[in-house]
């Protein structure tokens, strides 16, 4: 199975980065995780949307077709997505390869109640985009934290994360 990994976060080293690198880690077996950079997209425009697209897009599109199943760990910024995002996944509108495939959000925010309308707004786009949407996860800084790659802190927590890994690998 081929799962892609794609971060809300503009950081290069964001603790959303590094919680899918945690993620990745506790995959079964012949799982295959790549990541996709977000920060190369070009603003979408709809004039832009047709032939010949941009290298970047048509990269951006190609990784999610490739794709199995898809989650997204993002930060929260002024209560809602990042534009990063945002943009990325405009860019999947009129192509549809989102469409179906299994995809699981999650938050990634210091502590509650942020990331609820971050949340919100990627339940929305991904609606909109007919994925096959996944239990969503509020995951926060307080309760789990990220020690050489490896999640720690809340059993509870972290046996969500496992629970969502489980659906996104189901087959």
């Amino acid at each position: 199975m081929r799962i892609l990994a794609i971060t809300g976060s503009s950081r290069d080293q964001s603790s959303n980065s590094a919680l899918l690198g945690a993620i990745a880690d506790l995959v079964p077996p012949h799982t295959e995780v790549t990541y996709h950079p977000l920060h190369e997209l070009p603003l979408y425009q709809a004039d832009l949307d047709h032939t010949p697209l941009p290298q970047q897009v048509i990269a951006w599109r190609q990784a999610v077709a490739d794709s199995q199943a898809v989650v997204i760990a993002t930060p929260e910024y002024l209560h809602n997505m990042p534009a990063l995002l945002k943009n990325a996944l405009e860019w999947l509108t009129t192509s549809g390869e989102l469409h179906g495939k299994k995809t699981l959000p999650i938050t990634f925010t210091p502590a509650p109640p942020r990331g609820q309308q971050a949340m919100q707004s990627l339940l929305w786009s991904l609606q909109a985009l007919d994925c096959n949407i996944l239990p969503p996860i509020a995951v926060y800084q307080s309760a789990v934290q990220i020690a050489d790659g490896k999640l720690t802190g809340s059993a509870a927590d972290i046996d969500m994360i496992l629970y969502g890994i489980s659906l996104l690998t189901a087959v």
